[in-house]
């Protein structure tokens, strides 16, 4: 490969890499949200794969049926982290254009 040719694809890493950085941190600001139960345990995630905020309605709240709560925020919160998955892979998808990097963010 020659000098030239090296120094182009070198230019065009370091671009790629500033994205990358940028884009880390608007993942940071972007929410996802999901829920089960009809509604009654909403999850919001980021794209930091974070857990933001979690919501319970009071009807969901049986003492006699503690399990089924627990079930639902599972639910919510796996559901969340997928969408928030699916988020980043799209998002990174427009910056590597579609290259396969694991392990950049």
């Amino acid at each position: 490969m020659n000098m030239g040719k090296m120094n182009k694809m070198m230019k065009q890493m370091q671009k790629m890499q500033a994205s990358l950085a940028k884009l880390q941190e608007e993942l940071g600001e972007k929410v996802v949200e999901a829920s089960s139960g009809g509604g009654a345990v909403k999850v919001k995630a980021n794209g930091r794969q974070e857990v933001l905020e979690i919501k319970i309605e009071p009807e969901a709240v049986d003492p006699d049926d503690i399990e089924m709560l627990e079930d639902l925020v599972l639910a919510a919160v796996n559901e969340a982290l997928k969408k928030a998955q699916e988020m980043v892979n799209e998002e990174m998808g427009k910056i590597t254009g579609g290259l396969n990097l694991p392990g950049l963010l």
